[in-house]
């Protein structure tokens, strides 16, 4: 780590490493998918443990002294939230989901759609992003999606301030996309929250990659809606995240239905009901009252390491790791690995989408790097992550091509559409978090040499 010399800095994490994840190290494991689920630290569960041995916790839909007990933890965990993003419930409302994707689809369910509104989306979005235009859809809403940069896979700034002053003839416009890219780690521009608020939109801020190792400051920058996975931060509780939704906006959001715990009142025989007008609105029947409290719990974790640390961290590791990749080639000179994306830090996380390259030249399927990697107890994602748009601008696919396969008959799968359209999808990507190590992404670029000079056994 000689090239970033600042890594020396961030040694606390390595002591942290060894206390709280010797498990890592016991059973030789290299843990590299940090965007996929973060790792928790036995103190978390510990203390998650202690509390539960502790209590005694109802139902929090009752006034009864259980009840009450889960009601008091939960609401210190919103409230905690709201101050983790440095913002309170004066501006923002939390509502606890599933996980990332649930909030996602509350929101679409929920936002005013009508005929004439617009949803703008971009290249880049997790498909619980762009699940949403099947809302719109259904609603007699339009949408389209930004481009991307091909090399840097930025947004591609002139066309997005072009779909930003568009005329839409509707009441409502929604744009949503990412902080960071869960494919290639870009870190898009806050900026333009505000350049699209001020143009009328409402502005969804998908941040579930973004702060596992980044500052979100809600204070700075304030979008409508923001989509949070709480796993992908400390690893413990799975199953839970938030939709965080600006209180200047909550009460334009419109549910199709209404369950146990959303409601104040509801009759039979009046056929009537009336709202709850807080976040329980949104939080359909029993929330996950034993876990949520474990919230409160991780962040506080993150927060006595320092955010700002880990961010750097990650960097300096992403860089490492990337300078070390760029630079296997096989004898012939033609390179090993193309990385997607910048080929630098900056504006980028600790997520790398790669594909590998035979001495022939020949792309491996990502397959063969998965099962290869697998042998070695090493922990990646291959495919195309939940992120269609990125994948179809690093491989150039023809949309002509895409809408063709769509439209005919028959079941369709991800291997059917490579063989319909006869390229190559998908890539390797490897995400670091902030228990990531040195030894880690060493471990890593040994693998990826293990395959220089090598031809590729799986023939396609």
């Amino acid at each position: 780590m000689e090239r970033y010399p600042g890594y020396k800095e961030t040694v606390s994490i390595d002591n942290l490493r060894e206390k709280e994840f010797s498990r890592l190290d016991g059973q030789n494991h290299t843990y590299l998918d940090f965007t996929g689920g973060g790792l928790y630290a036995e103190s978390q569960v510990e203390a998650h443990l202690q509390m539960l041995k502790n209590n005694v916790f109802g139902n929090p839909h009752s006034s009864n002294p259980t009840s009450q007990r889960a009601t008091e933890q939960t609401e210190s965990a919103r409230n905690y939230v709201l101050k983790y993003f440095n913002t309170s419930s004066d501006e923002y409302v939390c509502i606890f989901t599933q996980n990332a994707s649930g909030a996602l689809k509350l929101l679409g369910e929920a936002y005013p759609f009508e005929e004439g509104d617009h949803f703008l989306l971009t290249f880049d979005n997790h498909n619980s992003v762009n699940g949403i235009r099947e809302f719109a859809r259904k609603k007699n809403a339009s949408f389209n999606y930004s481009p991307l940069l091909k090399e840097e896979l930025r947004l591609d700034e002139e066309k997005l301030l072009e779909n930003l002053n568009r005329p839409v003839p509707g009441k409502h416009k929604l744009f949503g996309f990412p902080a960071q890219s869960n494919v290639s780690g870009v870190k898009h521009d806050l900026k333009w929250i505000k350049i699209a608020r001020e143009k009328g939109w409402h502005v969804l801020l998908d941040a579930a990659a973004f702060v596992p190792s980044n500052r979100l400051d809600l204070s700075e920058h304030q979008p409508e809606f923001v989509s949070v996975s709480f796993y992908k931060i400390f690893g413990y509780p799975t199953g839970l995240g938030c939709l965080l939704v600006k209180k200047s906006v909550f009460d334009e959001l419109v549910r199709p239905w209404f369950a146990g715990g959303t409601i104040t009142i509801v009759s039979v025989q009046g056929d009537g009901f009336y709202y709850d007008k807080n976040n329980a609105r949104f939080e359909d029947g029993t929330i996950n009252y034993l876990d949520i409290p474990a919230i409160e719990t991780g962040l506080k974790h993150i927060e006595s390491i320092g955010i700002d640390l880990i961010k750097k961290r990650v960097e300096y590791l992403t860089g490492w790791v990337m300078d070390s990749l760029w630079q296997l080639r096989h004898d012939i000179g033609l390179p090993l690995v193309k990385i997607y994306g910048p080929k630098h830090t900056y504006m980028r996380g600790g997520t790398l989408s790669m594909n590998f390259f035979d001495n022939n030249g020949d792309m491996y399927n990502f397959i063969e790097i998965e099962n290869l990697a697998n042998k070695q107890l090493v922990s990646l994602r291959t495919g195309c992550f939940c992120n269609p748009g990125v994948d179809e601008t690093n491989h150039a696919l023809n949309a002509e091509d895409l809408k063709s396969y769509f439209s005919k008959q028959g079941p369709k799968d991800y291997f059917d559409l490579i063989e319909y359209i006869g390229q190559k999808r998908g890539s390797v990507r490897i995400s670091l978090g902030y228990i990531s190590n040195f030894k880690d992404v060493y471990r890593f670029v040994q693998f990826a040499k293990s395959l220089l000079n090598k031809e590729r056994q799986m023939k396609d």
